[in-house]
């Protein structure tokens, strides 16, 4: 929809893969609706993944025993985060829209992503207690979680030997984006990519396509035990 502003948050280190392309066509679909599309390709950027001492600018509030969680709070206040920090925040602030796109490793993101998620998505920026989940401070925005596996979806159904896929998404759509306040589309699953013929990635690519054309129609799924555990 034009106008929209949309982020996504790109994690694989190949532009050739199914999640480069992936992310090339939401860039290219979005575009043509009129989108404003920024990606934060984390492997290009080089990324850092750990929450340390060197993310708050200047002096410590508590010199004498490292608290990330309390100094990343104090350093948002006072405008001391770093550089990298501040610059994905805003991406953040100004996005109607966050897609991430990665492959899923270990039931989970790739770890350069989890580490976005660590740093970025600090208290004061993010959420704030008691403002989370519903009433979180990104609570105007949309999520949506665009990802590749290893195992097949039968391997991820309910009754198969890696449990409903949902289970995994708990952590990922509710832990983190719910809890910013933010709302989560339902997310978009390439199951087993590199088990499967030319032909059904190519297929895969226009699904993706055509679920873009109208993902602002969409309604945010239930954040709700219900949705992953029913």
């Amino acid at each position: 929809m034009a106008g929209r502003k949309v982020l996504i948050v790109y994690a694989h280190q190949e532009p050739k893969s199914l999640n480069g392309s992936l992310k090339t066509v939401a860039v290219e679909e979005l575009s043509k609706q009129g989108c404003s599309v920024t990606v934060s390709d984390l492997y290009a950027m080089q990324f850092e993944p750990r929450a340390t001492r060197n993310d708050i600018v200047g002096c410590l509030h508590n010199p004498e025993e490292f608290n990330y969680g309390v100094e990343a709070w104090e350093a948002y206040k006072r405008g001391g985060l770093s550089n990298d920090l501040i610059e994905e925040q805003k991406k953040v602030q100004e996005a109607d829209l966050l897609i991430f796109q990665f492959p899923l490793y270990w039931f989970s993101m790739p770890a350069i992503m989890k580490g976005w998620m660590d740093r970025v998505l600090v208290q004061g920026f993010a959420y704030e207690f008691p403002k989370c989940y519903d009433s979180g401070l990104l609570k105007n925005k949309l999520a949506l979680f665009s990802f590749t596996t290893g195992g097949s979806k039968e391997m991820y159904a309910k009754g198969g030997i890696s449990g409903d896929i949902r289970y995994l998404l708990w952590p990922m759509q509710h832990g983190i984006m719910h809890f910013c306040g933010v709302k989560v589309l339902a997310p978009h699953i390439c199951f087993a990519p590199e088990y499967v013929s030319e032909e059904k990635r190519k297929e895969m690519l226009i699904a993706w396509a055509q679920r873009l054309k109208t993902l602002w129609k969409e309604e945010p799924i239930n954040c709700s035990p219900e949705w992953y555990f029913k």
